[in-house]
């Protein structure tokens, strides 16, 4: 089993920034990508950004210039910097983990609990 703590949510003013950070822990794993991603109100959950393995990195194009996203394979962590945060930017954030687990390998993808964001004057 693979299990996600996520920490660093919070309420800022326009233009501020915050930093969102999720740790997967566990064994019998292997991750490949993690992402983050968020949902509003009534909207559909929305990919924010996703980083593989490898390091190659997107976002949507709503963060691109303001978020960074990045990770530690070795600590399966994974960090999301935001900054100049918009009122439109207010949402649950979700980190999210895909990789292979057990004994055949099976490909799996796991949820954090989900972090609350609020931009407001």
């Amino acid at each position: 089993q693979v299990q996600l703590v996520e920490s660093g949510g919070g309420s800022v003013q326009p233009g501020g920034s915050l930093r969102l950070s999720c740790a997967a822990s566990g064994s019998g794993f292997s991750i490949n990508a993690m992402g983050w991603y968020r949902q509003a109100p009534g909207n559909q959950r929305e990919l924010v950004a996703r980083i593989t393995s490898g390091g190659s990195a997107g976002y949507a194009d709503s963060v691109k210039g303001r978020f960074t996203i990045s990770r530690d394979n070795a600590k399966n962590t994974v960090n999301l910097q935001m900054n100049s945060l918009k009122p439109e930017d207010t949402a649950v954030y979700y980190c999210k983990v895909e990789g292979f687990k057990g004994t055949f390998w099976a490909p799996f993808s796991s949820w954090g609990q989900g972090t609350q964001v609020t931009v407001s004057s």
